[in-house]
């Protein structure tokens, strides 16, 4: 593939998403035996895109976010004190299908480490910077994680063995630590350097192929997934506007420079589907409709954010 074909995948990664979304629910209509083929291909899948995603999370780099206190200070503030507790306002608001609820308390809490950088690119925000914070947001969500999750739902999580959760953990730590160990041994030579290029190819159209599976697996509970639609578009809605408000005033009455205003906007609006699609998809059954929450919330995002690219560096002018 060229590089022109690269560039051309992540600018209208939006559609291709979409397309493998619409894929697998059309193979799984004409092939019955697609659900059970792609509920299997999910996992290893899932492993491929976090490794791949990653991968180029530049772990090196933490330190470099320390030099930039007041940003870093308020990204963090923002992230994981002020977003979950709006998210707790907000699910307070939702309907009380605990499923629901859940899904969109393990997206919406837990701050992006892939497309957040796509976009504060085309949005014209400090690359270096958000290069710098990715990796904080990485291990601080790892952290607060399981926190946050009973907090903002209460008691009515699923009840979760180890042997039910386990997959989901693995799927996470797996592609972490290989990432981990890569970074500071096989990423520092040429052909690490080369192996890090290619799997930088993978996040977009991977993403759509898991996408797929997703659907396909689970296509026979898409009018479930109808049902639960408008509540999470007006759930992601409202988020998204709550970040670029909270965004653009922080930047203004905290005075930060107009890129890393747009890069905090961008963070504060962009979700780690990716990180917590493995434990949704890890629940028992009568749960399904938390990663067709996440997924839907997804979707919605990603038309949120390619509108942002447009207005943020308007709202926040150097």
């Amino acid at each position: 593939m060229s590089e022109s074909l690269k560039d051309r995948l992540e600018a209208h990664h939006v559609w291709v998403y979409l397309l493998g979304a619409a894929c697998g629910v059309g193979l799984s209509l004409l092939f019955p035996g697609f659900s059970a083929v792609a509920d299997f291909l999910v996992w290893p899948l899932l492993a491929v895109l976090l490794l791949a995603t990653f991968a180029q999370t530049p772990l090196e780099r933490i330190p470099e976010a320390f030099t930039h206190r007041k940003f870093l200070a308020t990204a963090l503030l923002a992230n994981f004190v002020l977003v979950p507790a709006f998210v707790w306002i907000l699910l307070r608001l939702m309907p009380a299908d605990p499923a629901i609820r859940l899904g969109l308390a393990l997206v919406l809490v837990v701050p992006c480490t892939d497309w957040f950088l796509t976009f504060t690119q085309l949005g014209k925000g400090n690359m270096p910077l958000a290069l710098s914070l990715t990796p904080v947001n990485l291990v601080v969500q790892l952290l607060l994680l399981p926190l946050y999750v009973p907090l903002l739902v209460g008691e009515d999580l699923p009840p979760l063995d180890l042997s039910v959760i386990l997959p989901a953990v693995l799927v996470l730590l797996i592609p972490l630590a290989a990432s981990v160990l890569a970074e500071f041994t096989l990423f520092k030579t040429p052909a690490g350097a080369s192996v890090r290029e290619g799997l930088s190819w993978l996040p977009v159209p991977l993403l759509a192929v898991v996408l797929a599976c997703v659907t396909g697996a689970n296509a026979s509970r898409l009018p479930l997934a109808a049902s639960a639609a408008p509540s999470v578009v007006v759930a992601t809605v409202t988020f998204a506007l709550f970040a670029v408000v909270a965004g653009v005033a922080l930047t203004k009455t905290l005075r930060l420079q107009a890129s890393h205003g747009r890069t905090l906007t961008f963070t504060l609006m962009s979700r780690n589907s990716f990180v917590v699609l493995p434990i949704a998809l890890a629940l028992p059954a009568g749960w399904e409709l938390t990663s067709l929450t996440i997924v839907t919330q997804s979707f919605v995002e990603l038309f949120a954010l390619a509108l942002a690219v447009h207005l943020i560096p308007r709202f926040i002018k150097a």
